[in-house]
C-alpha cells in the first residue's frame, strides 16, 4: 500500500491540498487549517477520507509534517 499511499498524497498535493501530517506519540492524523481548494477537497473526500483508518494514516505520513519546518513529506 505504500506506493499507492504516496501516489494519493502526491495527487492531493498536486491539486493544491494544504493538509499537514500531525504525528504525536506514533499516532498520525492530518490537519486542514488553511482550507483546501475545491479540487483538492473533493479528491480528499472521494479518495482518502473513505479509506480504512490505517490506510488513511499511511497516506497522511506522505504529507508535509507539522513537526518538520521544511515542506518535505514526513519520513517513514
Amino acid at each position: 500500500m505504500e506506493n499507492a499511499s504516496k501516489e494519493l498524497a502526491d495527487e492531493y498535493r498536486r491539486l493544491g491540498g494544504r493538509r499537514v501530517a500531525v504525528i504525536d506519540d506514533n499516532l498520525g492524523s492530518s490537519r486542514d487549517w488553511d482550507g483546501d481548494p475545491p479540487e483538492a477537497a473533493r479528491f480528499w473526500s472521494e479518495h482518502i477520507a473513505v479509506l480504512p483508518d490505517r490506510e488513511r494514516r499511511d497516506v497522511e505520513t506522505f504529507l508535509p509534517s507539522l513537526n518538520d519546518e521544511s515542506d518535505e513529506p514526513a519520513s517513514h
